[in-house]
């Protein structure tokens, strides 16, 4: 049951990437290779001013991926400290005299708890989407 949750997340992060990939980051990478492909073609620049132009081009791109990366971070750490928590409620019930029976069923009910985190994590992804074309739209990367 929670390897079911845990591929749903994986699911639905993989398929979180690929549409904030096709959708944004590609054009940017498309954009930096051809822009760094005409500082190349500049033939009156020496080495370093090349580097230089070449770093520019770079650094919407770098931007762009170094935002997508820090927000996926941070729905990781949101789904963490949700599961943290499904654990810490268990372990407060769980003493030294606690029967097996009484551990399966804290065993079950941190198994719910942690499901639902990934339910309730998997549902924010589509406003995050949002929120990052937006960020992308609005030009503030």
């Amino acid at each position: 049951m929670a390897e079911a949750a845990q591929s749903r997340v994986q699911s639905a992060m993989k398929e979180f990437i690929n549409e904030i990939d096709r959708s944004k980051l590609r054009g940017l990478q498309r954009g930096m290779h051809l822009c760094a492909a005409d500082c190349h073609a500049d033939t009156l620049s020496n080495m370093d001013e090349v580097h230089r132009c070449v770093e520019r081009c770079q650094q919407p791109a770098q931007r762009a991926q170094q935002y997508v990366q820090s927000e996926l971070e941070h729905f990781q750490e949101s789904l963490s400290r949700c599961v943290l928590q499904c654990q810490d409620e268990v372990k407060d019930k769980v003493g030294p005299n606690t029967s097996e029976a009484e551990i399966s069923k804290h065993r079950r009910d941190f198994e719910t708890c942690a499901i639902a985190c990934c339910d309730k994590n998997v549902q924010k992804l589509p406003n995050l989407l949002i929120k990052l074309k937006a960020a992308f739209e609005s030009g503030a990367l």
